[in-house]
C-alpha cells in the first residue's frame, strides 16, 4: 500500500502540533496483537485524534467525522460538537473560531491519516475503505464516545463501529480483535489493555453489547487503577469541572448527570 501523499501545507502544520502536543509514552505495548485490529478509546478532547496522528505505533488509519473533511460542513460540526456546551454567553466568539479553522482542519483531516465517518448512507464507504486498510495491514484508531454518560471517566460508546469485524470477517474469513486504549493527557500516557475477539457467530446486536461495555469497563478499571489525576473527558466543559479517575461514578443516562450537576 502507497504511503498517503500530503502537502506541504499539512507538513508544517503537523511539524508545529508535534511540537507543542503532549509526548505521550506507550504502556502495554505487548497487548496489541500481531495482526491488523481496531483500536478503541477514549477521545479526550482533541488528545485522542492527535495522539492517534502522532504517537500511535505501527500501521494505523483513524476514524474521523466526515464533516471535517468538508469546507462547508466544518463550522457548524466543529461548534456542536466542540463549543456547545461551553457558556452561552461565549457562543458568539466560538461560531467565529468554529469559522477560521475550516482551512486548517480541511487541510489537516484530508491529509493525515484518517477515513472519514458519517452518520448517513455514506457509511458504506467508511466500512469498505476500513476493510481495505485492514487487508493491507493498517489497524483502525476509533474512539465512539457520544454525548451520553457511562462514567465519570467515559461517555457511552455509539456502538456501529462493532460491525466492521462483522463486514471484515465476512470478507476475509478472520476475527478481528479489540484493543481498549486508555489515553491520559496528564500522565503524557497511551495504555493498552488486553483484547478481545469478535465472535462471528453471535448475534450482532449481542456483539455489539458485549465489546463496547468490555471496552468501556476495561478502559475505566485501567483508568481507575492509576494514581489520582484529572481526567479529561470527551465534552469540551469548562477545566474546573473536569472529573478525577477515582471514585467511579456511574451514570444510567444524561438526565442523571445534570441532576448530580445541579
Amino acid at each position: 500500500m502507497e504511503e498517503k501523499k500530503t502537502t506541504l501545507i499539512y507538513r508544517i502544520l503537523r511539524w508545529f502540533v508535534w511540537l507543542f502536543a503532549p509526548k505521550f509514552r506507550l504502556s502495554g505495548e505487548e497487548n496489541l496483537p500481531q495482526e491488523p485490529c481496531i483500536i478503541v478509546g477514549n477521545h479526550s478532547q482533541m488528545y485522542g485524534p492527535i495522539a492517534g496522528e502522532l504517537c500511535m505505533p505501527g500501521r494505523h488509519e483513524i476514524w474521523c467525522a466526515g464533516e471535517m473533511m468538508h469546507w462547508d460542513e466544518v463550522a457548524d460540526y466543529a461548534f456542536t460538537d466542540f463549543w456547545s456546551f461551553k457558556p452561552k454567553w461565549t457562543h458568539w466568539f466560538f461560531r467565529i473560531v468554529s469559522k477560521l479553522i475550516t482551512p486548517i482542519a480541511v487541510c489537516i483531516f484530508n491529509n493525515a491519516h484518517t477515513i472519514p465517518v458519517y452518520h448517513d448512507t455514506r457509511l458504506i464507504s467508511t466500512y469498505r475503505e476500513s476493510i481495505e486498510k485492514l487487508r493491507a495491514g493498517s489497524s483502525m484508531v476509533i474512539f465512539p464516545e457520544k454525548n451520553e454518560r457511562y462514567n465519570n471517566i467515559l461517555y457511552a460508546f455509539q456502538d456501529k463501529f462493532v460491525d466492521l469485524a462483522r463486514f471484515y470477517y465476512k470478507k476475509t474469513g478472520e476475527a478481528l480483535c479489540f484493543v481498549p486504549l486508555y489515553i491520559c493527557p496528564k500522565r503524557s500516557t497511551l495504555y493498552f489493555g488486553e483484547p478481545i475477539r469478535f465472535d462471528p457467530t453471535a448475534p450482532i446486536a449481542a456483539e455489539r453489547e458485549r465489546i463496547c461495555r468490555y471496552l468501556a469497563d476495561s478502559i475505566t478499571d485501567t483508568a481507575a487503577s492509576l494514581p489520582l489525576h484529572t481526567v479529561v473527558p470527551y465534552r469540551n466543559i469548562r477545566k474546573r469541572d473536569y472529573p478525577k479517575n477515582r471514585p467511579i461514578e456511574v451514570y444510567v443516562h444524561e438526565n442523571t448527570v445534570e441532576e448530580a450537576c445541579g
